[in-house]
């Protein structure tokens, strides 16, 4: 079992910048990839960006590419998205997701989620 926690989600100006941070933990802690997806209202839940527990493969959606870097401090059990250049179109409820399979982090089937951060950019 992975527990996942976010944090540092806010109100930001359209072309600032805001880090992201999730924390994992549990018994069963081991090897996960980790991902970031986001939802926004009457919008279905779409993939951000994820990294392999190697830091060894990233992904990232087109519509962050170049402005949001995926990173993780496996130390920490820790995963960031940081992300710069903000756009309105970015404001969403972002989700942490885990799976100790990198694909299934793509996608909603991933096995452990967390509760959310609200990102909101002011236009």
């Amino acid at each position: 079992q992975v527990q996942l926690v976010e944090s540092g989600g806010g109100l930001v100006q359209a072309g600032g910048s805001l880090r992201l941070s999730c924390a994992a933990s549990g018994p069963t802690l081991s090897s996960v990839a980790m991902a970031w997806f986001r939802q926004a209202p009457g919008k279905e839940r779409e993939f951000v960006a994820a990294v392999s527990w190697t830091g060894g493969r990233s992904d990232y959606a087109d519509s962050v590419k170049g402005r949001f870097t995926i990173s993780r401090d496996n130390a920490k059990n820790t995963v960031y998205l940081q992300m710069s250049s903000l756009k309105p179109e970015d404001t969403a409820v972002y989700y942490c997701a885990a799976d100790r399979i990198y694909l299934r982090v793509l996608g909603t089937n991933a096995g452990y989620w967390g509760q959310g951060t609200q990102v909101t950019v002011s236009s």
